[in-house]
């Protein structure tokens, strides 16, 4: 276990929708978090820069990855999640992070 395992980051970020081939929903790290991330990836990523997470929005948590982006991370926000909380794409949300470590 390292260091950086459950790392904590609060940050507030609106929800987007990517359009692609595989369309899905995210919220964007703030710059100042993302550098924080981006020291400790290399002790926890399982490849690719994707950070293993814990995620939470309001009541609901979740398993996930974050994905490098544009130097900074982006949170996959699932379909449950934004029913369960009631939230879509534009609305400012509060994300809680915590960083798991690879497997």
């Amino acid at each position: 276990m390292s260091e950086a395992d459950g790392m904590d980051l609060d940050f507030t970020g609106d929800i987007w929708h990517w359009r692609g081939p595989s369309p899905y929903y995210f919220v964007t790290v703030p710059g100042e978090e993302s550098l924080h991330l981006r020291a400790v990836s290399t002790a926890v990523t399982y490849g690719w820069g994707m950070i293993p997470v814990r995620a939470r929005i309001g009541a609901t948590e979740w398993t996930t990855s974050l994905f490098p982006k544009d130097g900074r991370y982006v949170v996959p926000v699932k379909d449950a999640v934004r029913r369960a909380e009631g939230v879509d794409e534009g609305d400012t949300v509060t994300v809680r992070l915590t960083v798991t470590g690879p497997g």
